[in-house]
């Protein structure tokens, strides 16, 4: 199945730097393991290196377009050192993030102990930023956390010149697309009972956005 991978090179420039930090913030929880759901998994070049790195956690890819969910499974396939399949990471599912119900119960996914999202809110309509902010909490575990990656706007300004061309790029291509504010991002998940813990500087002037259970 190697021929249906795909490469993207954003991806295979960043996804070493990102599973570094996410494994810095899955630490607390590296002895117990647990299920780390990833919306919009894209190529899988992502969910690969995480599995990979990290061994103790089972990771579930979630994608709404067919070629990468075949391009997913491609890299799960053939992923390990071996060339055999990769056991902690389940094959890619289909999953629509303006659905009602993601049907991850029924999928038999416990409650995450991280839910991952990388380079997919700037390429999609508000709409999908706003179900996703409004349903992390449901579907992550009390000492669980939301990681989210890419470009953001802070106090409605772009952080680098390169990131305001990126926005005009793609509000040229969707005008329902864009760069988003960081503090816009913050104000809703802390609606939906999410924290902003920590805000990480990243490569290429992105950022990655740590969010947990609100204290009860």
């Amino acid at each position: 199945m190697t021929e249906h991978r795909l490469t993207a090179p954003a991806a295979e420039r960043n996804r070493h730097a990102i599973c570094a930090v996410l494994s810095r913030h899955l630490q607390h929880r590296r002895e117990l393991g647990g299920d780390v759901l990833e919306i919009g998994a894209g190529t899988g070049q992502h969910a690969i290196t995480f599995a990979q790195a990290l061994p103790q956690f089972t990771f579930w890819p979630t994608e709404p377009q067919p070629r990468h969910r075949q391009s997913i499974d491609a890299w799960r396939s053939g992923g390990g050192c071996s060339g055999a399949a990769v056991e902690n990471m389940h094959p890619a599912q289909a999953l629509d993030v303006l659905a009602d119900d993601w049907g991850l119960g029924a999928a038999g996914m416990a409650p995450a102990t991280g839910l991952v999202c990388i380079n997919v809110i700037h390429i999609s309509p508000w709409g999908v930023a706003l179900n996703l902010l409004t349903r992390a909490r449901s579907h992550i575990a009390d000492d669980g956390i939301l990681f989210l990656y890419g470009p953001y706007m802070r106090g409605g300004e772009h952080t680098a010149t390169s990131n305001a061309g990126f926005d005009a790029s793609l509000r040229a291509q969707d005008p329902a697309w864009g760069v988003r504010d960081m503090g816009e991002i913050e104000s809703l998940a802390d609606k939906n009972g999410l924290a902003l813990d920590r805000i990480i500087d990243m490569p290429a002037n992105n950022f990655s956005l740590i969010f947990s259970p609100h204290s009860s």
